[in-house]
């Protein structure tokens, strides 16, 4: 490493260079010396952050899983912002189930929204009257929905965490969808299948992809250090009544700064110009860090209104890295610039949201130093602070050297450890104006000058604020003769005419050219005369030298930019990432097949992003350079220029990629003005070169100028001075070329017109030149075909530089209007192909090809030129071909430019108009269509009543013209439809432009094809014998055993043995495919491929459908297969921020097709049998006369509907209508529901031509005013009807004849295939005696054969295509209101019947499946080991007054409770208690139907599906208190473990290892019984276990129950015995005799005993010590 830096050291020529500013690169990689003196400009002029944006953030939550607490009434509040929503609130559980679905509309910049902080929280028993106590949250910023696949997280677990106890752990877990929809996105939504299975948490929790799983908490330190440049917050005036009142001269700024991360916020507060904190904001969050930028803000105090004046993001990605090597976001301390608004102070700022952060800067603001860290935390430590409230504190200040005033600061010192150390530099901004053309004529007349500044070096109008006087007195006080003089020790500072001190003399910064008056160049636009004379601008300035971070992203730009091998160039600080990138690049290259070409392109682009992401470095210490045109001392347009890429290096792969170049940069006007049309208009466009390096490498900076200038240096006093920088530049090489710009055509241009049309005329610019087309008028694709010659342009540089990088071409498009200016269309560059006079003109170079160029109206494209351009040093070969004496002086393009031409023709169908609009109030009755393409074209004939027939009466004609060979050079086909009006008047009605016609080149039959669809258009047929059996294709029937058994998986439930037919329906069908959909795509299982002689019978239990999560004509190609759908434009199209959208100018559409192809075609197509030659390529289409038609629409059900009541729900119904026909459901509306099952069939007649346009629309039905339209989607069933696809009616999976897979098309399997091979002009079918079959027993038939050859029509030779299945397409709902933005989705289907066939059958059953009443009996037997909670007043001894509560989940109400087991002493409980719930149960969806109103105030009621859960709890109850909560037990009815034998079997892994053990349905098992444990969690949050409870299970249907009811509790009927309970089991205040009783007989027996035997002895000892002397005296007396 130390050799790579000596040679760094030696390459840079000078000893004097920190090693640390020169690069590894200079000496690993190899330098390229190419000519490359100018860069080419970006094209998209508008600035596209800041705009506001329509976005819709749609969340549901369905479940919450494990919440930490005792039985909890839990509801989950979402908040997004300030917005806030909330869920229904559940009783009594830790698991609450919701399915509730909320949306939230936003209408903001890009950058506000993804900075938005979405936060769930589920918070205890929150009513009207408390808040509730928070149990934990979860946040991420919506920037991180955004960026996943889909922009969404689907059915994903959001571990929540408590922001109060960062040591307490995960709180629980909240299943959810998340959704961001940003105009136009299109999220592909899963199937919601049935959640059937136990959803893995840890495998599926809600982080982005590379998160880890266990995050841990972090503390974030931000510190401020202090801030310097700040702007003037306030008038002069203001100032001078404060100083008049006050005394005091203050600074007019009272700045403090935001720290605002994850919603989290806090400020700190000085007053000062310079303000110092020295203050560190601390904030705690999870880590890694779900939001991803810390916002930093500088604003102003206000009494009135605090406002920003600056704000940087900084963005956690770009200062951390995850990798091996990586490290934890950290930062400086470092100087992070500003920008914002111009710096001149006014009352009501228009550009205030650039100082938020929205949109770019205009302006240097301010800097501030600041620093970044993050430390993980060890939450088992007891010290830990275990809040995560913000915490702002003091802290020591760095050390002086690192934030030095004295630019020859030490390089000695540290300021700390581990901080790297930067000492200040000089640096030196060398500019030249060498052209400023394109000026807007709207600035006016007067003397415009252009002022470069760099931060606020160079700024004379409103450059830094200077501190106050007793400031500066101190910091001369505190100076010692270590500091250089006052001008120098300000970092940004004023840098005018006032002295300055250098160490070679006196060098006064130049920052503005002198003034100049403008010069007409033509009715838009002026220029500046700098012919001979270039202005130059010289700023010097001091900055900390960051340059090698600068210098490491021009690397990675340059990488970027060539896209080169990056392990060569591998850089400091990145080397691992670019040397694995490296790798994988080259890994890719060698594995790049013509198959997998698009995947390495999108790995490859992958790199790219990565890289790029890596160049952006987060920590520039040089501000930016912003160039300024000035006029009558106005600040008018501006252009930034990143400093880095100006900067210079000794190093060429370091330097920037503008620094010592030409540079063309446009200027643009400043904020909310750059939106829209002043947006796209050029203000100014200037030739300017620009250099930033330290001065010491200052004899550098002319290096890149282009030859043939000198210096022209202001005459000077001192005579030490070396290099002082010229003051202009003089000019003294000039060469002299003709720009030839060979306009040809243009195509797909941006309609300015109120016609849908546009008159476009191009206006070229080439330096001071600038030249016009013709006016084409009424036309999006005009042809010019038009030379236009600049004669004597003078440019400068040397003729070699010229040739290889000539200056920029810039071509405008305008409309021509008749009355006032004409209308900007777009713009687009280029760059001429260049010619020297000592050149041969001819091939490879010359002459030019003509070439595509993309036009740009703002950022969005607006067309496309089709041009070349050359630049010819004088000594001109001649202009080849003639001048066309009609058009008078204008050349046509000449001969060996203009593309060669072959005849062709192009045949047009001309099928049918539809939906046209009125074209100035009036109907359009008699339209006509006429084609154009390269001025020749052909007209349609006339519909003589639009409204009885809309379709031509002749089908096909044809045109013959010019096209060029080359495909990509075709000029467009335009369709304009014209409305033939009384008195010979014709009305355009609108019109459409074809910009390709590749897709209608005819290609001839190739006989080597198998399939249509690689052969060219489907409609030549070529008339060859073609079998079934080609390529031995043979098909066989496998219809499935019905004894067909699963294998049990573990943890699955036990299914029956045999599905009973008689129990399936359409809905059977329905989420079969679902699941089917959901575990593998498109898999048939019911086909086998063997020989033709054996077939195996069998029929599987269940069929499926093929179910489409998007629309059908997404998957198969608009059903454009030979009738394609154009449609009619009129009016002036919108732009980005305007409402009018393409959409809202489609005012009809023609339906038709075209076929073209070269002259002469071959004989063979026309020699063909029973080819019509009328019909030309278009053979076998069917007549276009009215037919009329039965339409059968299907509604299945709606999913995430758009909420349309306050409540946050909506009352849909549908509304179906077709032509003037409409039906509405309306009486069958379904209340407050976001995902209505409809079930529902509609019949209609419809007439095609005249009715063809289906709308299915879901509207909500309000009680009071009208219905509210949530979405609708619209089908075109012409289309589908005459497709070759066939989607009238879906073919079946099997041919039944009656029940639930009942064949629903009136036309058998073999008639749909004998007229199939009818069409397509195929002998057959033939069914051949071994391929007979039969089927169950049934008489022999040739259907199933039949239907198995249409399943695989596709594989046909030559006609086939795949004909649609039995199926249910989802289509996205869409609101006029919310365009682009889907309001939810609808599933169903259409069949369509032509009325001259058979009738079809009855329309099938779909209607929404009615839930089945069931009751399910628990009886509670018993309980044992159940945890003694009280303890006895006389005895002290541990008892529990136990009882059983139960309920099934959504029925809390319906709450039963066992009688109590009073004093238990073993845990022991004996209850023989009945609890009966009755209940509706849909066994499809496994889940219990609750209808119930909502509130008191509702109208109807709603009904909830929730699954079949049911909740057995144990209580302790206490008559002075509440009951105290002792464990509970959930048993999903659908899967849930069989109970134990004994009470001793019975453990807490029955809960824990549920998904391992075999497990139960009721619905299945109808009656169980065992032993199951109660379980509640600890204090350490653990579960424990708290109890065993005996239970018996029995489910049985409302018939059955009616016919052997039962009583509740022990009651009748079949009442249960009384349980066999201790004595001991009663209430002591109810029976205080007993209570006695128990005292004494139970309790104090064997005490009582003692104590009355002991009391005996007493008496009988007193009595013997009473009598004992009286004895003995009487004794010894003898008495």
């Amino acid at each position: 490493m130390e050799d790579l830096d000596r040679k760094a050291l030696r390459l840079g020529g000078f000893g004097g260079l920190d090693p640390d500013c020169i690069s590894l690169a200079s000496v690993t990689a190899v330098t390229t010396n190419v000519s490359n003196k100018r860069s080419k400009p970006d094209i998209k002029m508008e600035p596209s952050s800041g705009r506001h944006v329509d976005y819709q953030i749609s969340i549901t939550v369905v479940e919450a899983r494990q919440l930490v607490g005792l039985n909890m009434d839990p509801v989950v509040c979402v908040e997004i912002g300030e917005d806030k929503k909330y869920t229904s609130m559940k009783e009594s559980t830790n698991c609450p189930y919701y399915n509730e679905y909320f949306v939230f509309d936003f209408h903001v910049p890009p950058d506000v929204m993804f900075d938005k902080i979405l936060k769930l929280s589920v918070i205890h028993s929150k009513n009207l009257l408390r808040s509730g106590t928070l149990v934990g949250t979860f946040k991420l910023d919506v920037g991180t929905v955004y960026s996943q696949p889909e922009h969404q997280f689907y059915h994903k677990w959001a571990m929540l965490s408590d922001p109060d106890d960062i040591t307490a752990g995960c709180k629980g877990y909240i299943k959810c969808d998340i959704a961001v929809v940003g105009k136009g996105d299109n999220i592909k939504t899963p199937h919601k299948a049935n959640e059937t299975d136990e959803d893995d948490i840890e495998g599926n929790l809600l982080l982005p992809e590379g998160v880890p799983l266990e995050r841990q908490w972090a503390r974030f330190y931000v510190k401020i250090y202090r801030a310097e440049g700040l702007p003037k917050m306030n008038t002069s005036i203001m100032a001078n009544v404060k100083k008049a009142f006050i005394g005091e001269n203050r600074d007019l700024v009272d700045p403090y700064v935001q720290v605002v991360f994850a919603g989290q916020r806090t400020s700190v507060q000085k007053s000062s110009y310079e303000p110092i904190w020295n203050e560190q904001v601390v904030f705690t969050e999870m880590f890694p860090p779900l939001c991803k930028r810390i916002k930093v803000q500088i604003r102003d105090s206000d009494k009135v209104n605090d406002v920003a004046i600056g704000t940087h993001f900084i963005d956690l990605r770009k200062i951390a890295n995850d990798g091996d090597k990586g490290f934890l976001p950290t930062m400086g301390p470092a100087w992070v610039n500003m920008y914002g608004s111009t710096r001149h102070y006014t009352l009501i700022d228009e550009h205030q949201d650039l100082n938020e952060g929205l949109g770019e800067g205009v302006s240097f603001r301010a800097r501030l130093l600041i620093s970044v860290a993050v430390e993980i935390l060890d939450t088992t430590s007891t010290e830990i602070v275990s809040s995560t409230e913000v915490q702002v504190e003091p802290f020591h200040q760095l050390s002086k050297w690192l934030v030095s005033e004295d630019p020859a600061g030490e390089e000695a010192g540290c300021g700390g450890p581990g901080l790297v150390c930067r000492k200040i530099e000089e640096f030196f901004l060398f500019g030249s104006f060498l052209e400023a053309t394109m000026i807007d004529r709207k600035i006016g007349d007067k003397p415009i000058s252009f002022e470069v500044t760099i931060g606020n070096y160079g700024n004379q109008i409103d450059g830094v604020s200077k501190p106050t006087a007793a400031k500066k007195k101190k910091k001369k006080e505190g100076g010692g003769g270590g500091e250089s003089d006052e001008e120098e020790s300000e970092l940004i500072q004023q840098n005018s005419s006032e002295d300055e001190a250098d160490d070679d003399g006196d060098l006064v910064s130049v920052s503005s050219t002198p003034p100049m008056k403008p010069v007409i160049t033509d009715r838009n636009y002026f220029h500046l005369p700098y012919f001979e004379k270039k202005p130059c601008i010289y700023i010097k300035s001091w900055w900390q030298d960051q340059r090698r971070r600068l210098y490491n992203s021009n690397i990675m730009d340059k990488i970027a930019d060539k896209m080169v091998k990056s392990d060569g160039e591998s850089c400091y600080g990145y080397e691992s990432i670019l040397e694995s990138m490296g790798q994988q690049a080259k890994l890719i290259r060698s594995q790049v097949k013509r198959n997998t070409v698009r995947d390495k392109l999108k790995m490859v682009q992958n790199f790219l992003h990565r890289l790029r992401f890596l160049a952006d470095e987060p920590q520039h210490s040089i501000p930016d350079v912003f160039v300024w045109m000035m006029s009558n001392n106005k600040r008018i347009a501006y252009a930034r220029i990143p400093s880095k890429d100006i900067l210079y290096s000794i190093v060429d792969e370091e330097t920037g990629r503008d620094c010592g170049k030409v540079k063309a940069v446009f200027l643009r006007l400043p904020g909310k003005k750059g939106f829209g049309p002043a947006g796209w208009t050029v203000q100014a466009k200037m030739e300017i070169y620009l250099w930033l390096g330290l001065n010491k490498q200052r004899k550098d900076f002319l290096s890149g100028l282009p030859n043939g200038f000198e210096e022209n240096k202001a005459p000077r006093t001192s005579p030490c001075l070396q290099s002082v920088p010229p003051v202009s530049l003089l000019l003294y090489k000039i060469q002299v070329f003709q720009l030839r710009a060979h306009m040809y055509q243009a195509r797909s241009l941006f309609a300015a017109d109120s016609s849908g049309l546009s008159d476009p005329f191009a206006r070229v610019f080439f330096s001071t030149h600038s030249q016009v087309t013709e006016v084409l008028s009424e036309t999006l694709c005009p042809t010019w075909d038009q030379l236009l010659v600049f004669e004597d342009v003078e440019l400068f540089g040397e003729a070699g530089e010229l040739r290889d990088d000539p200056p920029i071409i810039v071509v405008e498009v305008y409309d021509q209007d008749t009355v006032g200016k004409a209308e900007f269309i777009g713009r687009t560059f280029a760059k001429p192909i260049t010619k020297m006079c000592d050149e041969h003109y001819g091939p490879p170079r010359f002459p030019p090809q003509l070439e595509y160029y993309q036009i740009y109206r703002g950022n969005s494209t607006a067309g496309d030129l089709l041009a070349a351009f050359e630049l010819l040093q004088v000594k001109l070969p001649p202009i080849d071909g003639p001048t066309d004496s009609e058009r008078g002086p204008i050349l046509p393009v000449p001969m060996g430019i203009r593309p060669i031409l072959s005849r062709y023709r192009i045949e047009v169908l001309f099928w049918g108009l539809r939906d046209l609009k009125r074209v100035n109030l009036a109907l359009v009755d008699r339209p006509r269509v006429d084609i154009e393409c390269a001025g020749r074209g052909v007209q349609s004939a006339l519909i003589q009543n639009y409204k009885k027939n809309p379709n031509f009466s002749t089908l096909v004609k044809w045109f013959e013209v010019d096209l060029p060979e080359n495909e990509l050079l075709h000029p467009p086909l335009n369709v304009r439809v014209v409305d033939c009006r009384a008195f010979g008047r014709y009305t355009l009605v609108g019109s459409h432009a074809v910009t390709s016609l590749r897709r209608f080149i005819y290609s001839p039959p190739d006989k080597t094809h198998n399939n249509w669809t690689s052969a060219g258009r489907p409609t030549h047929t070529t008339h060859t014998t073609s079998y079934f059996y080609y390529k031995r294709l043979h098909f066989c029937i496998d219809l499935g055993n019905p004894n067909h058994k699963k294998k049990k998986k573990k943890g699955e439930v036990e299914e029956d043995d045999e599905t009973d037919e008689s129990m399936l329906d359409w809905w059977s069908k329905y989420f079969a495919s679902i699941e089917t959909l959901m575990e593998v795509r498109d898999r048939f299982c019911y086909i086998l491929f063997c020989s033709v002689q054996f077939y195996s019978v069998q029929f599987h239990s269940i069929l499926f459908y093929s179910v489409y999560n998007k629309e059908l004509e997404a998957e198969y190609d608009n059903f454009e297969d030979w009738l394609h759908t154009f449609n009619l434009y009129r009016g002036k199209a919108g732009d980005d921020d305007e409402a009018a959208l393409d959409d809202d100018r489609i005012v009809g559409r023609f339906k038709g097709s075209m076929c073209m192809y070269k002259l002469p075609l071959s004989e063979e197509i026309t020699r063909e049998v029973g080819f019509d030659p009328n019909m030309g390529m278009f053979q076998s289409i069917p007549h276009n006369d009215p037919i009329n038609v039965l339409v059968r629409v299907f509604v299945v059900r709606a999913t995430d509907l758009h909420p349309a009541d306050v409540n946050g729900k909506a009352d849909p119904y549908v509304v179906i209508k077709l032509g003037k026909s409409e039906l509405k459901d309306k009486e069958n509306y379904i209340s407050k529901q976001l995902n209505p099952v409809f079930g529902k069939a509609f019949d209609m007649e419809a007439t095609f031509p005249m009715e063809s346009m289906l709308t299915v629309s879901v509207y909500d039905w309000d009680l009071v005013g009208t219905d509210d339209l949530i979405g609708e989607t619209k089908i075109d069933l012409e289309n589908r009807f005459y497709s070759k696809h066939r989607a009238t009616c879906g073919i079946a999976n099997s041919y039944s004849v009656h029940g639930y897979n009942v064949w629903r098309d009136p036309m058998k399997p073999s008639q749909i295939l004998a007229k199939l091979c009818k069409e397509g002009k195929l002998d057959g079918p033939h069914y051949g005696p071994g391929g007979r079959v039969k089927v169950a027993n049934r008489k022999q038939t040739d259907e199933h054969l039949a239907l198995t050859v249409l399943k695989h029509w596709e594989e046909i030779p030559r006609v086939g295509c795949k004909l649609i299945p039995e199926h249910v397409e989802t289509r996205p709902l869409l609101n006029p209101d919310h365009p682009g933005i889907e309001q939810g989705r609808i599933e169903m289907w259409v069949d369509m019947f032509p009325m001259d066939m058979p009738a079809p059958g009855p329309a099938i059953d779909i209607s929404p499946r009615k839930p089945k009443k069931y009751e399910l009996r628990v009886i509670i037997w018993n309980t044992d080991e159940v945890i003694l909670e009280d303890d006895d007043y006389f005895t002290g001894e541990k008892s529990s007054d136990i009882f059983v509560r139960g309920w099934l989940k959504g029925q809390q109400e319906d709450k039963q409770d066992t009688d109590v087991h009073y004093h238990s002493l073993t845990g022991e409980g004996n209850f023989n208690w009945r609890f009966v719930y009755p209940f509706d149960y849909l066994m499809a969806e496994e889940k219990i139907v609750i209808s119930k109103k909502e509130s008191m105030f509702s109208w109807d009621e709603t009904e909830y599906k929730i699954p079949a859960r049911l909740t057995l709890q144990v209580w302790d109850a206490d008559h002075f208190s509440a009951d105290d909560f002792l464990g509970t037990v959930e048993l999903d009815l659908n899967r849930f473990p069989r109970g134990a034998k004994t009470a001793k079997q019975c453990s807490i892994n029955m809960v824990q290892n549920q998904a391992e053990l075999p497990c139960i349905s009721i619905f299945k098992q109808k009656r169980v019984k065992g032993w199951w444990p109660f379980v509640a969690r600890d204090e350490n949050d653990e579960m424990e276990l708290t109890g065993k409870v005996e239970a018996e299970l029995h489910l049985m249907s409302a018939e059955e129950a009616e016919k052997s009811p039962v009583g509740l509790g022990r009651n009748e009927p079949d009442p249960l015995e009384k349980p066999n309970r201790p004595d001991t089991t009663f209430l002591w205040f109810l029976s205080p005799l007993k209570a006695i009783r128990y005292l004494v007989c139970n309790r104090y027996k064997w005490l009582i005993i003692k104590m009355i035997v002991a009391l005996l002895l007493l008496m009988m000892l007193g009595l013997f010590l009473y009598s004992m002397p009286g004895y003995l005296v009487k004794k010894l007396l003898g008495a």
